[in-house]
């Protein structure tokens, strides 16, 4: 509803998982680090845990977006199960059938035995196997004793398995009872995500502000510094209530006729969000009452999303020509009276849209099993040229003569190719194109248009299909092909010359990515370009080898909300 408003191009304070806000403070560097240790260690248990709100999830899916070729992860998050059902689910994503060894359905043993002739050939092929478990402190006693177990799989030579479990601070009060020594001696490493200091708090607002679109040109910061004191002494820094008292601040800000957030209108937005009466001190909820709040929260994040996407479908394409409405606005100051009236206007617009979508749902589009994606396989199209093109087309590169990487490359979009896991094609977030391979051994083309831990959505042989990891993986041999939009002037390292890249862009785009110049003296080390190219690298999962190539730049374009296709389900 605020986005015109406040010259933003889509919600800053979204409390779902989106992989473009995401903020790495230090206390998150280090916890990914640990976590990334996880995935390379030789068995055991890591630990990760944390307050609610505080990053742990998402710190997660951003490992999940980061895991190595040679590592195999099976992740559940849905810890409220029994003994049986946790080794049926992990199997399960590990993707390993288990037969049974009588008339009845596969016992424990079963699986356990399954799990362990896995857990070996994957040793035997050099790949490292990682269960991560989130919400780990819903795991009872007996089902903390079964994971210890599970790391007794091993060889004279190393654990099969390595366990990471992500938790809320009962996770380490449950670690220190005694009947649970035998696993606390396991843990390989344990860290406590803390909550943001206020220094961070300022940070993490402005970062999601920038990538929400809001640059600076068109006037200050929404929020003035003592609204930023109180929202972090609100929300006690933990980035979801931030997010919660952030998103209904700006509505409060919007509903006045300002652009500027007040500290008043803070506490305002802390007392309608948490439902606390309190305005100088952090608000402390019980379970229910956060549950209360963060409901309300979710449902004026869904109104908001459907007046944002209202709003979006009447807007002018071209950025410059929608930009102009926003500048006329704020020249005309528009009264509270009036901006009430469009409020009003557009939640009757909002509601006739609702009653549209619900009277026309989405197709539904179908998985297929192994042979159904095989026969569908065996009539995808051959030629890799043609293939560039119709993936050219979601970038809305058209007609393209000759050779396509060389007309996208002229355009400034240029073709990347190289293996790769589904986790990283998540991370780069594109649209993909995978190469097939049917049983006569020919490459036929298709094109990832989603991805997630159920499987993917692909165009393949003129239909868009879903398929699970296991179908995918019987045809996919980790080959892919993306297009980026590189830089202006960029050129690309060959062997007859030195690439190109403008260090003076680099380091404006890297500015933009911290959302904040005072995080540069911080440390000696920020003073030099090449090591802050390695800190990008490494908060965002890439080999910190301080070199700009085209990962790291399409990880840039992607942090600081550069505009291209992304992956949508």
């Amino acid at each position: 509803m605020y986005l015109s408003h406040f010259g933003l191009l889509r919600e800053p304070f979204s409390i779902a998982p989106d992989p473009r806000f995401l903020f790495m403070s230090e206390r998150h560097q280090e916890a990914l680090a640990h976590l990334r240790y996880g995935l390379q260690s030789s068995g055991g248990v890591v630990v990760l845990s944390g307050e609610i709100g505080a990053g742990k999830t998402t710190l997660c899916r951003c490992l999940m977006d980061q895991v190595p070729a040679h590592c195999q992860v099976a992740y559940l998050f849905n810890p409220k199960l029994s003994e049986r059902e946790l080794l049926q689910s992990v199997c399960a994503d590990f993707g390993i059938a288990v037969p049974s060894s009588g008339a009845t359905e596969a016992s424990a043993k079963d699986h356990i035995d399954a799990l362990n002739q896995h857990l070996l050939a994957n040793h035997a092929q050099g790949r490292h196997s990682v269960l991560i478990v989130d919400e780990a402190q819903a795991l009872s006693p007996a089902l903390l004793e079964q994971l210890r177990l599970l790391t007794n799989l091993e060889t004279n030579e190393r654990k099969l398995l390595q366990i990471v479990l992500i938790g809320q601070p009962e996770l380490r009060d449950m670690l220190g009872r005694p009947e649970l020594e035998q696993l606390a001696q396991r843990v390989v490493a344990r860290f406590h995500l803390q909550t943001l200091s206020p220094g961070e708090t300022e940070q993490y607002v402005r970062h999601r502000l920038t990538v929400a679109g809001w640059d600076g040109a068109a006037g200050p910061m929404p929020f003035d510094a003592a609204a930023l004191r109180r929202v972090h002494v609100l929300s006690g820094g933990v980035p979801r209530r931030i997010n919660l008292l952030c998103d209904r601040a700006l509505l409060g800000a919007f509903a006045r006729g300002t652009h500027r957030v007040r500290p008043a209108m803070v506490s305002q937005a802390a007392r309608e969000v948490f439902g606390s009466t309190a305005s100088g001190t952090a608000v402390r909820l019980s379970p229910r009452r956060w549950r209360f709040g963060a409901a309300l929260a979710l449902g004026g994040a869904a109104f908001g999303l459907v007046t944002t996407a209202w709003w979006l479908g009447h807007r002018p394409d071209s950025p410059s020509r929608a930009a102009a409405p926003v500048a006329a606005a704020r020249a005309s100051s528009p009264t509270g009276a009036a901006l009430a009236a469009s409020a009003a206007s557009a939640t009757v617009a909002t509601s006739a849209t609702v009653a549209a979508a619900a009277s026309s749902p989405a197709p539904t589009v179908p998985w297929l099993t192994a042979p159904e994606f095989a026969a569908l396989v065996a009539n995808a199209v051959a030629d890799e040229h043609e293939a560039w093109r119709d993936l050219a087309l979601a970038w809305l590169l058209t007609p393209l003569d000759g050779e396509p990487c060389v007309a996208t490359a002229a355009l400034g979009v240029p073709c990347h190719k190289q293996r790769g896991t589904l986790a990283l094609l998540r991370q780069l977030d594109r649209p993909a194109l995978l190469p097939l391979y049917g049983t006569e051994g020919t490459a036929r083309f298709s094109q990832l248009l989603a991805v997630s831990e159920q499987g993917a959505r692909l165009h393949v042989a003129g239909r868009t299909v879903q398929v699970s990891p296991q179908v995918l993986t019987q045809h996919w041999r980790g080959e892919f092909g993306v297009l980026w939009r590189a830089p202006p002037g960029y050129q690309a390292a060959t062997p007859q010359a030195a690439g190109r890249l403008d260090s003076g862009w680099l380091d404006a785009q890297l500015l933009r990515w911290a959302s904040a110049p005072a995080l540069a003296p911080k440390t000696p080390a920020a003073t030099s370009l090449r090591a802050r190219v390695r800190a990008f690298q490494l908060a965002q999962g890439l080999d910190p080898d301080g070199q700009v190539g085209a990962l790291t730049l399409m990880q840039l374009n992607r942090a600081v909300g550069v505009d291209e296709p992304r992956l949508r389900w």
